[in-house]
């Protein structure tokens, strides 16, 4: 079965179609460079030239990085603030000549994806995965079961947003070297380990094809820390997840 997944993210918009009988992408993914300002109706544009490009007739899964509920953007951190409030599942739809589309958090879809697909599968216990880029998305599972749009990129780290100091964009703005940036992760997750005490950190994002990098430089955290298995695919996969399940809801 295929159903087509659309990750939005902070510089850029991708998607494809999904085998979701084995968890990836069936075609080569299609990507646009995210507009600045991110409005609703530039991303509309942009997820419509995504489905387009693969001539898709069909539901449509797609991520959004900041709080979903019931298909309406409550938060927009990293876009323009336009979309607080917004029906997006119904905008998307709109734009996409009425196709459905499911519309959810973006780290929660990639968590889904690797809790079914990737490094998370058949572990239970809790784990947190963290999506590393422009800013730090979250997913917490409980033996299985999300708690959606936890946004623990959010949380305080020395009087700043964690993700202005934690992630990818911040490595990249700042110039800093991976032992500087992996410093400042290992503070991060040292953080969030003591509010939730996680048995499994998956750190998903595109800085996962590079675990080598960075990973041996982060000490003194009690929890495994793994790449992501589906790397920068998860957010693409869940999506597609999603709009074949529905958006995951509150367990």
């Amino acid at each position: 079965m295929q159903i087509f997944g659309v990750d939005i993210g902070g510089s850029g918009i991708k998607g494809a179609p999904v085998d979701l009988a084995r968890g990836e992408l069936a075609q080569e993914r299609h990507k646009v460079l995210t507009p600045h300002p991110a409005t609703p109706e530039g991303v509309a544009g942009c997820v419509a030239e995504v489905v387009g490009a693969f001539s898709w007739d069909g539901p449509v899964g797609v991520t959004f990085p900041g709080v979903v509920t019931g298909g309406v953007t409550r938060t927009a951190a990293n876009v323009d603030p336009g979309w607080i409030g917004l029906d997006a599942a119904a905008l998307l739809s709109a734009r996409l000549d009425g196709r459905p589309v499911t519309v959810l958090n973006d780290a929660d879809a990639a968590g889904v994806a690797e809790m079914t697909y990737g490094a998370g599968r058949g572990v239970a216990g809790t784990v947190l995965l963290l999506t590393l880029g422009t800013g730090i998305g979250s997913a917490l599972f409980q033996d299985g079961r999300l708690v959606p749009n936890t946004e623990l990129g959010h949380l305080e780290l020395k009087g700043h947003d964690a993700e202005t100091r934690a992630s990818v964009k911040a490595k990249e703005d700042g110039d800093l070297s991976w032992e500087r940036w992996a410093h400042r992760l290992q503070k991060y997750l040292a953080h969030v380990e003591m509010l939730f005490s996680p048995d499994l950190f998956i750190l998903g994002g595109g800085v996962s094809r590079k675990p080598e990098k960075f990973l041996p430089l982060i000490k003194g955290i009690r929890a495994e820390i793994v790449p992501a298995q589906l790397q920068n695919d998860a957010g693409i996969v869940g999506a597609a997840m999603a709009a074949r399940d529905g958006a995951p809801a509150a367990q």
